[in-house]
């Protein structure tokens, strides 16, 4: 469980909020787990039950049949989830997609997909990465000419998260090429449209309950309407929205590298070896205490990160700073905790395999490692 007494970044309401979560969890998630891994994907009873819960969307107003609360319930929801070893794209469609049309959707578009978002009758995902682009957003090739009242889509999509579920995708396209950045666009895309297709169910290394897919765009007829914000606005919205998508990767990575800290030292206080506990070690007391400062270390950045997030300061070099620490921090906790437990580590039937294997990506989606240093160095 997730030591909360020393956060700041959180008041009593955040905590009795977290005792639900957990306690849901418990009930839903923990049971289904080792199903979902196997089958590379969440139920979507699964989504309709934090729906019902409160769990998607929490910060969607009122009026649109969310609960209008602050991002920090998004962050408690997040450390929880990936605390439990979990990457169902839950986040991905409460903490990136659904902003983008808060923020920036017409009146219609929310009416229309808000309210199944927080109920979680309609499940989303956001189409950037292409086969050839990678995290260069600027290079993408799908395209959504006009005709009309109508946007002919064409073009493809790789990686994406939510793929085999989702029923409505945010697609970043050209509107104009000739512009460049300056002529990218959203556009929202339902799943039925004529002319979309998914790709199969992507094999990961990792993350397997996350379905991930190629996507595909062949002359997909959709109207003008379903442009989020102002057309060849999009590069500009991607970017303002980033940060949040990178604080949102920090947090799990921190949650992650926790819940790895707490398997070594069970693992380690439980193991006998040369007629004493591994814990007993220098080595293993040394490693231990070594990750548990930096874990310290993380917490307290992590809250600074939240809260300056939410009163609407945090910088896009402060983001990527978090992202590329706290996803590091991810990494070596798990790769050291995998260590600590030996042979036994490399079995799936202990949990630090399954956050060993999740963790790699960490470092690589939502702006690998080394843009994220890029995005710092620019600030310096």
């Amino acid at each position: 469980m997730l030591e909360t007494a020393t956060r700041t970044a959180f008041d009593e309401d955040h905590a009795l909020f977290r005792d639900s979560v957990r306690k849901f969890f418990d009930r839903e998630l923990y049971p289904n787990l080792d199903r979902w891994e196997h089958e590379g994907i969440v139920d979507r009873d699964f989504w309709r039950a934090c729906g019902e819960a409160g769990l998607l969307c929490p910060q969607v107003p009122e009026e649109y049949g969310g609960l209008g609360l602050d991002y920090r319930y998004n962050a408690v929801i997040g450390e929880e989830l990936c605390y439990a070893g979990s990457s169902a794209g839950i986040t991905l469609h409460s903490d990136i997609v659904v902003d983008y049309i808060i923020n920036y959707g017409s009146e219609e578009q929310k009416r229309r997909w808000l309210p199944g978002m927080v109920s979680g009758e309609v499940i989303t995902a956001i189409a950037m990465t292409e086969p050839g682009a990678g995290s260069d957003l600027q290079g993408v090739k799908t395209t959504a000419k006009r005709d009309g009242n109508h946007y002919v889509v064409n073009g493809s999509k790789t990686y994406i998260t939510n793929g085999q579920n989702a029923d409505l995708i945010i697609v970043v396209a050209k509107t104009d090429p000739a512009l460049g950045a300056k002529g990218t666009s959203l556009i929202l895309v339902e799943a039925d449209r004529e002319g979309f297709a998914r790709g199969r169910n992507l094999d990961k290394i990792g993350q397997h309950s996350a379905d991930t897919s190629e996507l595909f765009f062949n002359d997909v007829r959709v109207p003008i309407t379903n442009c989020i914000g102002e057309e060849n606005m999009g590069f500009i919205y991607l970017m303002k929205q980033l940060p949040q998508e990178r604080l949102q990767i920090a947090l799990s990575g921190q949650a992650v590298a926790q819940r790895a800290f707490d398997e070594a030292v069970k693992f380690t206080k439980e193991r006998k070896a040369f007629g004493k506990t591994v814990f007993d070690f220098q080595n293993t007391k040394f490693t231990l205490a070594d990750l548990a400062t930096k874990l310290q270390v993380g917490w307290a950045h992590l809250d600074w990160a939240l809260k300056r997030h939410v009163e609407g300061q945090l910088t896009a070099a402060e983001a990527s700073a978090a992202k590329l620490w706290h996803t590091e921090l991810q990494w070596d906790a798990c790769d050291l905790s995998l260590q600590l437990h030996g042979g036994a580590g490399y079995m799936n039937e202990y949990p630090i395999a399954r956050l060993w294997r999740d963790a790699r990506v960490q470092r690589i989606y939502g702006g690998t490692s080394e843009i994220m240093k890029e995005v710092v160095s620019r600030a310096i």
